[in-house]
């Protein structure tokens, strides 16, 4: 990845707008997302509303580093913390059990949510500007292609995304590799940029 484009005055115009309850738009390593408070509750249901998106389907959340991730799940097993090792900053959202005080809308009812660390230096710097867990959902509506440019972020939704951070192009092609940690025991929700035989060699476990 080229080095970031995006200022340092940029990236805190950003997190106040995050704070506030607004929407950014943000390269990762696979592709733009949509940056929302995943604590607050009006700015999750704005961020469903521009993304069209259907209210069952959860929404994964980027973390600064992994001691945030008490912040999301009850449970963070041996087996997690090995993949966060192997596999983080990088392209792996480890589906963990949610605590139960987050809003359906960021879980979809599923009892889980996923979380991930970034490699990407403007989503690294966003987050560390944030000071907490941001959505990373793909910045598109629901069922079109996910943006890998900040002008497709621009064309498919105007003025209803209240920030744009160009970070250039993003690779794009495979989104990251959805994986359930349980315990021991891990399942291939989507495999993406990481095949899940690398994730199973990394941890040594059976599939769930």
């Amino acid at each position: 990845m080229r080095p970031s484009a995006v200022s340092g005055r940029e990236i805190e115009k950003a997190a106040s707008l995050l704070r506030a309850g607004g929407i950014v738009a943000y390269p990762t390593e696979t592709y733009y997302g949509l940056g929302a408070d995943p604590f607050n509750a009006q700015a999750l249901a704005r961020l469903f509303q521009v993304k069209n998106r259907p209210a069952v389907k959860p929404v994964l959340v980027l973390v600064a580093e992994p001691g945030q991730i008490g912040l999301l799940a009850r449970e963070i097993s041996a087996t997690a913390l090995r993949l966060m090792d192997r596999f983080w900053p990088g392209p792996l959202t480890l589906v963990l059990p949610a605590l139960p005080s987050l809003s359906p809308l960021l879980t979809g009812g599923t009892g889980t949510v996923g979380v991930r660390l970034s490699p990407h230096p403007v989503a690294a710097a966003l987050l560390r500007a944030v000071g907490s867990p941001l959505t990373a959902t793909s910045a598109n509506r629901s069922g079109q292609d996910p943006a890998r440019t900040a002008g497709e972020v621009r064309a498919a939704f105007g003025s209803e995304v209240d920030l744009v951070l160009d970070g250039g192009k993003t690779p794009g092609k495979k989104g990251s590799s959805l994986i359930g940690v349980s315990g021991s025991q891990v399942t291939c929700i989507r495999e993406g940029c990481i095949s899940f035989a690398d994730v199973l060699q990394a941890t040594g476990t059976s599939a769930g």
